[in-house]
């Protein structure tokens, strides 16, 4: 059955401005247009830039790296107390000797590249050298690497400056940012609801304006689901785009991958650019031409067919609205050009989450075992990690094996789809933000979740397939809270789908409506 969605968008902003929550952030307008060098006056003006627009104000000279880092680590100063987006911030004399340092590059000659001067705070997941790496874990508040991530690598030779860490769940684990290190990540829109997770920190930091662009990383949704609930966009690659590592472990960790975030798609893939390429540290990284994503992602968008999932015929279940608020963002489509018809994979629900909890508990445990054994350090990891340990411990190579089987039917299942669309749509979340101190939802309309991460069910399609997805935002209910949809298309094919989603963001303007930041 084929359905074409169609709405009155003027009916559609009035639904999804509802909240007084949307008004003005009352952070400066951006003084450049479209393609222009920007010339910011002001603190406010300097921090309101995309990070496109800094990255050229910065080269051109319209704004020093000590100007910028003021800017930022004022605006951290004031609103990071409200949303605990930041953590493990270094101190403000050394960021400062560090942007002289690069303004006298600059007047040298040696430009380092886009992120040239750019305060950066990397995922509480990935290792900083000389910056401390939780996890999220008690058992590692003291960590301090001795290396860089590959990716981190690559930021600080772009020319940005780690400022610090984004808050993250307790090893990643959870679409929710809570840990008993650093605590509760708020949202951007209302800080008494919960940020998502895992990449809760940076998104929070993206939307509210302390960070000009950001990373995170995905295995359940934690580059989509806090981009969703903090209206930005975020991008999972496809499997092998980022490389991972360095690790000890290099061949079976395939679900979790960095990735980029920004408000707009044209920073989230320039990013991008910056984060994806081989490096034989990790044998299954790809070969990227990077400049690719760091070039115009204008393209014609009439006549694409995209594959409205949903719910997966009622098989998921969804928090009243969130399906609402996404159908009423097919307008945008439709303003594009574009064609919605809702689809049915040949695949079963119910066996691609239990392929998922195999996985997962494979995955997991094996990551977290040398903790586990310890019993004094058992103690100190947080319920779900034991939980998902313990399950990995009961499984056998045979149910991995069969586990990967399976995953390799569902990709077969996506790529038939992909013969007939170019993207396959589904909501980014099952609810709405929730309240800030619930760790997650016990149940969704009436039907209880059984495992801590059961609500966030419907980003398992898009892990499993290893393809590139990315969330768009969908619009805001009449509470003001933000809902995306997810965007996954063929494996391989990263710059169609971020081009599909800059279209998008021109169509629905969506980002401009900012969160009033309480500070």
């Amino acid at each position: 059955m084929t359905t074409p969605y169609s709405l009155d968008r003027r009916d559609f902003l009035k639904l999804s401005a509802g909240a007084s929550m949307l008004a003005a952030s009352g952070l400066g307008v951006s003084a450049s247009a479209h393609g222009t060098t920007p010339q910011p006056g002001t603190p406010s003006e300097i921090v309101a830039l995309s990070a496109n627009e800094l990255s050229s104000a910065i080269r051109q000279g319209n704004v020093s790296c000590r100007d910028v880092m003021t800017a930022y680590l004022d605006h951290i100063e004031r609103y990071n107390p409200t949303y605990n987006a930041i953590v493990a911030l270094r101190s403000r004399e050394v960021l400062m000797e560090e942007a002289g340092a690069a303004d006298d590059d600059l007047a040298r000659g040696n430009y380092r590249g886009w992120m040239h001067g750019f305060p950066h705070a990397v995922k509480d997941l990935a290792a900083t050298k000389g910056i401390t790496t939780t996890l999220g874990s008690p058992l590692f508040k003291e960590s301090v690497p001795e290396q860089d991530a590959i990716f981190v690598e690559r930021l600080r030779n772009a020319g940005a400056i780690l400022i610090g860490k984004t808050n993250t769940p307790e090893f990643g684990l959870g679409s929710q940012t809570y840990n008993p290190v650093y605590g509760i990540t708020r949202n951007a829109y209302d800080p008494a609801l919960c940020a998502g997770g895992s990449s809760g920190g940076a998104a929070v930091g993206l939307a509210t304006h302390m960070l000009p662009v950001a990373d995170g990383s995905d295995m359940m949704g934690s580059l989509r689901n806090p981009a969703a609930y903090n209206n930005v966009f975020g991008f999972r690659p496809s499997q092998g785009r980022v490389p991972g590592g360095p690790s000890g472990e290099k061949f079976y960790q395939q679900l979790g991958y960095a990735g980029p975030m920004g408000r707009t798609v044209a920073d989230a893939a320039r990013l991008l650019s910056t984060m994806s390429g081989f490096d034989s540290r990790a044998p299954l990284s790809l070969e990227t031409d990077n400049a690719l994503y760091a070039g115009n992602l204008d393209m014609d968008t009439a006549g694409l067919k995209i594959a409205w999932l949903g719910d997966f015929d009622g098989s998921l279940p969804t928090e009243p609205g969130v399906l609402d608020v996404c159908r009423q963002a097919f307008a945008y489509f439709e303003d594009m050009g574009a064609q919605v018809e809702e689809a049915k994979p040949d695949f079963s629900m119910d066996e691609l989450w239990e392929t998922w909890l195999t996985l997962r508990h494979f995955l997991v445990s094996g990551g977290l075992h040398d903790l586990y054994v310890d019993e004094a350090k058992r103690a100190q990891m947080k319920p779900e990690a034991v939980w998902e340990v313990e399950g990995g411990l009961r499984l056998t190579g045979l149910e991995v094996f069969q586990a990967s089987a399976a995953r390799s039917r569902w990709y077969a299942a996506m790529d038939a789809l992909f013969e007939r669309y170019d993207v396959v749509a589904l909501p980014t979340a099952q609810v709405f933000p929730f309240e800030a101190e619930t760790h997650w939802p016990q149940e969704i309309d009436g039907r209880r979740m059984d495992t801590y991460h059961r609500w966030m069910q419907i980003v398992t399609p898009g892990t499993l397939s290893g393809c590139p997805v990315v969330n768009v935002p969908a619009g805001f209910d009449s509470r003001g809270r933000p809902m995306g949809i997810q965007l996954i298309g063929p494996m391989h094919q990263d710059l169609k789908v971020l081009k599909i989603a800059h279209a998008y963001e021109q169509a629905s303007r969506l980002t401009q409506q900012r969160p009033q930041l309480i500070g």
